[in-house]
């Protein structure tokens, strides 16, 4: 009977994430933030920035996988299933309902400027959802020049996003080893230099 409730809650709570997200995937963190972190708790920020960033690395649409991997934490495979299924069922109804009238709305003047005010909020949405994960992520220098760096080669430079991504990867993995390589010999060194004072004390 728990299984069930959770597997219902996941359902339509993506289900409603789902209906109200326009825009794609960076719109939708508001939205998941609200929901996820802050009533359900079923995440922290860190770990829905993970699954934004694992998401937009990996082939597929990012508010599908963010569901994915919040569902499977949540339920397993199952919940994963559910959660994926919660999330689209919106899109499929709407999109079945109004793909035979979608022609005949782009004449409509009042629908025209429906949607330019969507664009609008759209675009102020994605705009605080990466300065959200800006302000999270970098923490140091030299975050903030990969960030600008990035930003550089992408929109200025026209670098492809695959590169920037896979470089970044690379830059990330090495850093990593760096700082665990210098801790490793700082806790050597600690080590020697209190297996010295142990001896000057004994002699």
């Amino acid at each position: 009977m728990k299984k069930l409730k959770t597997i219902l809650e996941l359902y339509f709570t993506f289900c409603k994430i789902g209906l109200f997200t326009i825009g794609g995937g960076l719109a939708m963190l508001p939205i998941l933030e609200r929901e996820l972190v802050e009533r359900k708790k079923w995440v922290d920020t860190d770990e829905l920035y993970d699954y934004f960033a694992i998401s937009q690395s990996t082939p597929g649409i990012i508010a599908v996988n963010v569901a994915t991997f919040c569902g499977y934490k949540r339920a397993g495979y199952l919940g994963g299933i559910i959660a994926t299924f919660g999330v689209v069922t919106p899109s499929i109804i709407i999109i079945s309902l109004l793909a035979g009238l979608i022609n005949k709305f782009n004449d409509i003047e009042i629908i025209k400027k429906a949607f330019m005010g969507i664009n609008v909020a759209v675009a102020a949405n994605i705009s605080y959802a990466a300065y959200k994960m800006a302000k999270k992520n970098c923490k140091n220098l030299l975050c903030f020049a990969i960030f600008i760096l990035s930003f550089a080669l992408v929109f200025i430079l026209k670098v492809p996003v695959v590169a920037v991504l896979l470089s970044s990867i690379a830059l990330g993995v090495i850093i990593y080893f760096v700082k665990l390589r210098k801790l490793k010999t700082q806790n050597i060194s600690g080590n020697t230099n209190d297996s010295k004072k142990e001896d000057e004390k004994n002699e």
